[in-house]
């Protein structure tokens, strides 16, 4: 029986593939990860019992919120900050989890 023996991509450097580096995650260009299903299956924001409410004094418009939304419902809109798409945010609650600033509140929505 014959050995193979497999080469490692990276010690051929010449064949190593070329990554460009950046000096910040601001620099990065917008690479969609998938397709956004908003809306797919009809306004899922009646589900809700939970809405996030942003505080804009303590928002330092990160993103982060942004980044973990796992639906795509926070964007950014003209004047840099960043809202809630409540016609089909869930409330699941990850944006105010994952907040630094915890500038984002969860509210019962028969509180509003």
């Amino acid at each position: 029986m014959t050995k193979v023996k497999w080469k490692n991509i990276c010690e051929d450097k010449d064949k190593r593939p070329e990554v460009q580096e950046y000096k910040n995650w601001k620099e990065l260009p917008p690479i969609p990860i998938s397709f956004p299903i908003k809306g797919s299956i009809g306004t899922t924001g009646d589900w809700r019992t939970f809405k996030p409410v942003v505080d804009r004094d303590t928002c330092t418009k990160c993103g982060i919120c942004w980044m973990y939304c796992p639906e795509g419902t926070i964007i950014r809109n003209e004047e840099g900050e960043f809202e809630v798409d409540y016609v089909y945010c869930k409330g699941c609650g990850i944006c105010a989890k994952e907040c630094p600033t915890k500038s984002i509140e969860m509210i019962r929505e028969s509180e509003v």
